[in-house]
């Protein structure tokens, strides 16, 4: 297989997470990366040990060298930067949000429809192992009727009021927080799971902290500044929530989102109830799926390649009692993506422009139900 180039927009937390997930595939190279400076751009390079550094994104996707991108940046910068990828005619792969707004993800949706390049979305969590499992049995069709979806996703990187992270500021990651950033994740991986798109929503947001106090000099997401001098901003954007949510084909479901849960730090989690069982997965224990019973003990499966399904099975890499977990779906997700890349015909499970401007348009429609108060459809 012919080795593809790839080029690296941003250089925090989510960059770093997707150079080393790109090293473990044989068939991809890094090949260059692009900070908010020229000697950003450079120290990254030398730290991480990446032939180029490029001094602007047009740099980046004009060198003929680089056939896909990956989009790392802060949210603000996802709409200019994807669009001058696609634009250039290179594959996209993009953290999500696509953009701030539902008007420019309709932009890149159209121009991914347009061009003959492969674009998809960062919704790592459907590549896990025991996500497609769980898909896979609901797919038989064994389990009965779904009755009920439910669960939610909670972090306590930003309990305190002197938490702070340019997140909060909504000209930089938009109108929405809690539900933009995790709650999309929590949607995008339950439609998946289901086959099923929600299509109508209740919710009920909250700011715990209207006021907070920001450190002077920067912090960056999932740090915190104990020292130096603060002022108080205020906060709008929310810090948790609840939504009642309607799948298509009359399924129902309720999920909460926190970023001020003590103690959880990235809880992921759900169950579906159907007509014969409960099926239970939680991404901090990743590698265990429950299933629950009425007249039978329950049961608790492993990851395993040898007890999973076919197309689960092969989302697992190592032998059972051999833990993989966030860094592992995430690589899962980079190999769908390259092996579409590699061959169009490829079966692709990774979430495309549409999917990820559908998530849009569902986080707005939930903020438009929080200031109403009322039930919001989507089309």
């Amino acid at each position: 297989m012919e080795t593809i180039k790839v080029g690296i927009a941003g250089t925090g937390f989510s960059a770093m997470a997707h150079v080393e997930a790109l090293r473990r595939l044989p068939f991809v190279e890094v090949w260059g990366i692009c900070a908010s400076s020229a000697q950003k751009s450079k120290e990254f390079a030398d730290k991480m040990n990446i032939p180029m550094a490029y001094d602007s994104i047009e740099s980046l996707v004009q060198d003929p060298d680089i056939q896909a991108v990956h989009n790392c940046t802060p949210n603000v910068l996802h709409f200019e930067i994807n669009q001058k990828v696609l634009q250039a005619g290179k594959h996209l792969l993009s953290e999500k949000p696509l953009a701030l707004n539902s008007s420019q993800s309709a932009i890149l949706d159209e121009l991914a429809k347009q061009s003959n390049v492969v674009s998809g979305v960062c919704f790592n969590y459907r590549h896990y192992p025991m996500v497609s499992q769980i898909r896979e049995m609901l797919q038989t069709g064994k389990q009965g009727r779904i009755n009920l979806v439910y669960g939610g996703y909670f972090q306590d990187w930003l309990l305190y009021n002197t938490d702070y992270s340019w997140r909060l500021d909504p000209e930089k990651n938009g109108p929405s927080r809690a539900m933009a950033d995790i709650g999309s994740h929590w949607c995008d991986t339950v439609q998946y799971m289901l086959n099923k798109k929600i299509v109508k929503v209740f919710a009920d947001l909250k700011t715990v902290h209207p006021i907070r106090k920001k450190p002077k000099n920067s912090a960056s997401t999932f740090t915190n500044c104990k020292d130096g001098e603060r002022e108080d901003v205020p906060v709008v954007t929310e810090d948790y929530g609840s939504v009642l949510v309607h799948f298509e084909d009359g399924i129902q479901g309720v999920f909460t989102v926190s970023q001020v849960a003590a103690g959880r730090k990235n809880r992921l989690h759900f169950e579906v109830a159907t007509d014969t069982s409960s099926l239970a997965w939680d991404q901090e224990q990743p590698n265990k799926l429950w299933i629950g019973k009425r007249g039978q003990a329950n049961e608790e499966l492993s990851k395993d390649p040898d007890l999973l399904m076919p197309e689960s099975a092969l989302l697992a890499h190592y032998p059972g009692g051999h833990q993989e977990g966030w860094p592992d779906g995430l690589k899962n997700l980079f190999h769908d993506f390259y092996m579409k890349i590699s061959n169009p015909n490829y079966n692709s499970t990774f979430a495309t422009l549409s999917d990820g401007h559908r998530i849009m348009r569902l986080v707005e429609a939930i903020l438009r139900s929080h200031q109403n108060k009322k039930w919001v459809m989507l089309d």
